[in-house]
């Protein structure tokens, strides 16, 4: 192994893969006398070699926008919602000042290939302009608060990874840039950006509403919000936690054979108005392939539709309210 090459190994540890970078000379190192206090490297995803932490932060639960396509518009995250999967879960963001006479390929290649023997999957990867240049490094400074990569579109790298977890998937987003402003220590230094996303599955612990609770809210109101129905993230792949909630949808139709419904998908509001109709739509549409499919309901009594983020129960400015505008409704035709 090159001297200055990360390593990998890949261990279970309670049904986690922790995948640790290591040098062929030193072994494992997880922390470091030169990084700031209080940082330590992440146990899925640890340094490159010779390199030190210069900032560092963990927030147990928050929400984070990964990066999933070029940049179309300066500004930041914010600015590019269209081009970003936001998720929610403990959010540890970490940067690294690499050694000297480094460049972003080798510290780049290093990450990409440990995470690809790791089992991650690659959502997204560009370099420098196709990256969408300039609006790119400005994007990510503004995102990490540290000006001197703001400039560094010329030679930039980016990888958004993901690895499927039975406990939570984790995403990864990597960014690694050559330091082009601002003098000092870090001129002309390879700087590494490395946020891991450990998503938690909150809708997960939602009580079932059963039929007979359907029924009552179908008589009272017309309708039924249900939360139980679960999709991959951005996808409209229905989860096997749903199970309880499509037989319970599925036993009110038995229960009630002159009864027809129309599935109705809701989102909360990030992403561009388009690609959340789309979304929920499809999603609609695949709890009435299910039914019909997996439970024998006659599909001339579903039908499917999606109202996007239209029609809102909570407010859409926080994490909470978010969560639950992003539903399922039953309503009575």
């Amino acid at each position: 192994m090159n001297r200055y090459a990360v390593g990998l190994t890949t261990q279970i540890r309670n049904g986690l893969v922790v995948v640790m970078m290591v040098s062929g000379i030193c072994g494992v190192t997880l922390t470091f006398a030169a990084d700031v206090k209080g940082a330590k490297d992440h146990p899925v995803v640890s340094r490159y070699e010779g390199s030190e932490i210069i900032n560092y932060n963990q927030d147990t639960f928050n929400e984070y926008a990964l990066f999933t396509d070029k940049t179309k518009v300066s500004g930041g995250a914010d600015k590019n919602a269209a081009s970003t999967t936001l998720f929610e879960g403990r959010v540890t963001a970490l940067t690294y000042r690499n050694p000297p006479e480094r460049t972003t390929l080798e510290v780049f290649r290093n990450y990409e290939n440990a995470l690809t023997e790791a089992a991650f999957e690659t959502l997204f990867m560009c370099t420098n302009n196709k990256c969408g240049g300039r609006k790119f490094s400005h994007a990510i400074t503004r995102k990490i608060n540290y000006i001197r990569l703001g400039e560094s579109y010329e030679d930039q790298r980016y990888l958004a990874a993901k690895l499927s977890r039975d406990e939570g998937d984790v995403y990864v987003s990597l960014y690694v840039a050559m330091a082009s402003v601002g003098g000092g220590v870090d001129f002309k230094r390879v700087i590494t950006q490395l946020d891991v996303i450990e998503v938690e599955g909150m809708q997960e612990n939602m009580v079932t509403v059963d039929a007979d609770a359907m029924a009552k809210g179908i008589d009272e109101e017309g309708r039924v919000a249900l939360y139980g129905i679960l999709f991959d993230l951005d996808a409209a792949t229905i989860k096997p936690g749903s199970k309880p909630t499509l037989e319970q949808i599925a036993a009110l139709l038995n229960d009630n054979p002159d009864l027809e419904l129309v599935i109705v998908g809701h989102t909360d509001n990030q992403g561009s108005f388009e690609y959340n109709m789309d979304l929920s739509k499809r999603r609609a549409k695949a709890v009435e392939a299910a039914l019909a499919g997996e439970y024998g309901i006659a599909k001339d009594r579903l039908s499917a539709w999606g109202v996007g983020y239209l029609s809102p129960v909570a407010s859409n400015r926080n994490d909470a309210g978010r969560s639950r505008n992003r539903r399922v409704e039953l309503v009575e035709k």
